[in-house]
């Protein structure tokens, strides 16, 4: 990773491991870490917020000099793509993805996580969406930045990603 990395983008299925990455490099670099679905999302999952407040949302956080994003999400990111000086893709086995997000679940209901209002319909319909992220979204987030791919990283294993973080721990 190139030292002026200062504006960072990390997309992956539900359960790759997102948050985490972006945790740990928020806290390496000193740069603030965005989820973006509290861009996308109202307090609870299944209402969508207004994309024209989504939108301003984005562009508030990509007017700073530094940011780490992290989401599934693709479709409306075109600005964060090409302001990102890197696009990390996590490509984190389904069935391990799968089993963090029931994991996650569990631990929101007993409050061992911070909660969001989401119900066990919820969880079924996001594992079956993560399900056909790959060979769905992914495709389509994978031809969107395409154009950027000087700048893209895709991490398949947890080795290529210690080695990544030991390379940005070591600069």
């Amino acid at each position: 990773m190139q030292e002026e990395v200062k504006k960072i983008h990390i997309i992956g299925g539900a359960g790759s491991g997102k948050t985490y990455l972006a945790r740990v490099l928020s806290d390496i670099l000193a740069i603030p870490a965005a989820d973006l679905d509290n861009l996308f999302w109202n307090k609870s999952y299944g209402t969508k917020k207004d994309p024209a407040i989504r939108d301003k949302e984005l562009e508030d956080i990509l007017s700073q000099d530094s940011w780490i994003m992290e989401g599934v999400y693709f479709a409306w990111l075109e600005a964060s793509f090409e302001k990102a000086d890197q696009i990390i893709v996590l490509h984190t086995n389904m069935y391990v993805r799968q089993m963090r997000i029931i994991n996650r679940f569990l631990k929101r209901k007993l409050r061992i996580l911070p909660t969001k209002k989401e119900n066990i319909r919820d969880l079924v319909q996001l594992l079956k969406w993560n399900a056909a992220y790959d060979t769905n979204n992914l495709v389509k987030a994978q031809r969107k930045i395409e154009v950027y791919e000087e700048k893209v990283i895709h991490i398949y294993s947890k080795r290529e990603l210690n080695q990544l973080l030991e390379s940005i721990k070591q600069k």
